[in-house]
């Protein structure tokens, strides 16, 4: 006799595997989405005119508004606490370095390819690991910090060779990418800053997920959209998404897939750990590399696959040595050190 589907539904939310496949569907989709709508919004440009986007704290704020709507809601509706489990201005920290990591990003792919982008990010091994000395007060081993410096260098390699076509489309020569890479800087500093305090406050206080969540994206709204209002950009953000509708509405895809993404986020490292997410983390960004060569032409110089496979090479062989048995004391900070749990997308 059939089972009912009732009964295999609920096997198949038992089996790991299926809850796995989930995640991984999950947290790919999204985020492949998120980079390729990034980088569309950012360096290609809109209507007969050939305008190009340039406010970025705009998404900031419209990616926060998301989060923050959806992250009340889940509180509500599962009847958990609302009220701020942490002081006010421990959520606001994190908010400011989650605000700049957020607008150096996108910025940054004003001057630099999103390949490019997307593999520096591999190094934020090394901010992490300064900002867990510092704060946290953790140590790391000598492999620890040759891995990291491995990391550094492919990155580095595959900066400092781009190819002859990869021109940004708001400067070109070698002050572009002084720049883009002064943001990407910028965007690793606040980063390792950004998931090191995160860290901290789930270790110091009883707090939900979707509790930090809310209340620091709450925090990001008052601020960009602050932000905005002392710039002059948030009726200027305004009028060129009312003029271009295919803007508005990649805007809003960006949105809605950076907040489901932070829900995928969550439950991965809830019910996989964190050695399990980085290895994902990993896969995806060498995914959304291939990807956004395909879709925007990003030519690849023989340099940058050297450094593209010493940085995943570097990565994949510390998951392994992670996995074996009897891990260091420090396998915890190595996997948030790799990709830490984030608020952002």
């Amino acid at each position: 006799m059939a089972e009912p589907p009732s009964q295999l539904i609920q096997k198949l939310k038992e089996n790991k595997l299926f809850k796995l496949s989930f995640a991984v569907t999950g947290i790919m989709s999204t985020l492949l989405i998120y980079g390729v709508l990034q980088e569309k919004i950012m360096r290609v440009p809109y209507g007969p005119n050939k305008e190009f986007f340039k406010y970025s704290l705009f998404l900031v704020f419209c990616n926060r508004i998301s989060t923050s709507a959806v992250s009340a809601a889940i509180l509500l509706g599962s009847k958990k606490v609302l009220d701020p489990v942490a002081p006010i201005y421990k959520y606001c920290a994190i908010s400011v370095s989650n605000i700049l990591t957020t607008t150096c990003q996108y910025e940054a792919l004003k001057y630099v390819s999103f390949p490019v982008q997307t593999l520096a990010k591999c190094a934020k091994m090394i901010p992490v690991m300064i900002w867990g000395t510092a704060i946290m007060q953790k140590k790391y081993t000598g492999k620890d910090y040759l891995f990291a410096i491995l990391v550094t260098i492919g990155c580095s390699i595959f900066i400092l060779f781009p190819a002859a076509g990869d021109i940004s489309p708001y400067s070109r020569g070698r002050e572009s990418t002084v720049w883009g890479v002064s943001l990407m800087i910028g965007y690793l500093g606040c980063d390792g800053f950004t998931s090191t305090f995160q860290d901290k406050l789930f270790k110091g206080y009883d707090m939900d997920i979707h509790n930090q969540i809310f209340y620091t994206t709450l925090c990001s709204c008052m601020i960009s959209f602050t932000g905005l209002i002392l710039q002059g950009n948030l009726f200027l953000a305004i009028d060129f998404v009312s003029r271009h509708n295919d803007c508005f509405i990649d805007i809003i895809i960006l949105s809605t897939v950076a907040t489901i993404s932070q829900f995928f986020i969550s439950y991965t490292i809830r019910n996989f750990g964190a050695l399990t997410f980085a290895t994902i983390m990993t896969t995806r960004q060498l995914v959304s590399i291939l990807l956004s060569c395909v879709w925007f032409a990003h030519p690849l110089t023989a340099e940058q696959l050297i450094g593209a496979v010493i940085v995943f090479g570097s990565i994949y062989s510390k998951s392994y040595f992670r996995s074996k048995p009897k891990p260091l004391p420090s396998e915890e900070a190595e996997n948030r050190a790799v990709s830490p749990p984030r608020s952002n997308a």
